[in-house]
């Protein structure tokens, strides 16, 4: 399992460039990232090679930070893949709060990143199913 970075930032100009210069002003890699947006706040969600100094550094900055379990699994580069993780997902009567792709450059490999209550009892569900966890 990963540690997920999540961050509040407020819906602005110039807001993510701050968060990637935050990153970048202490040499912390982005692996994955995805954004939702509201009206007036979005939610930054991060993989990163460093998340307790980028959680640290973030606070520091005066945003609203929060640290989560993930699960990345391994999935192929082929049309079905992601269907066929879900459907091992479905069938093991598991709750999925949100999922993002990434892609691991070092396995040359598409990655989902999903974020459920039960990450360990999920993570042995997978890993049982012949999915291979970052």
């Amino acid at each position: 399992m990963l540690t997920q970075i999540s961050l509040f930032a407020e819906n602005k100009k110039g807001t993510m460039h701050h968060i990637t210069s935050l990153l970048a002003e202490h040499g912390i890699n982005i692996t994955a990232l995805v954004t939702n947006d509201s009206a007036e706040f979005g939610i930054v969600r991060m993989l990163v090679s460093d998340s307790d100094t980028a959680c640290a550094c973030f606070t520091e900055a005066g945003y609203l930070v929060h640290a989560d379990r993930v699960i990345a699994v391994e999935i192929g580069d082929t049309p079905g893949s992601l269907d066929g993780l879900l459907k091992v997902i479905t069938e093991s009567n598991i709750n999925v709060d949100y999922l993002y792709m990434s892609y691991d450059r070092d396995i040359a490999m598409p990655i989902a990143v999903l974020r459920t209550g039960e990450e360990f009892e999920v993570a042995e569900c997978l890993k049982a199913k012949g999915y291979t966890l970052l």
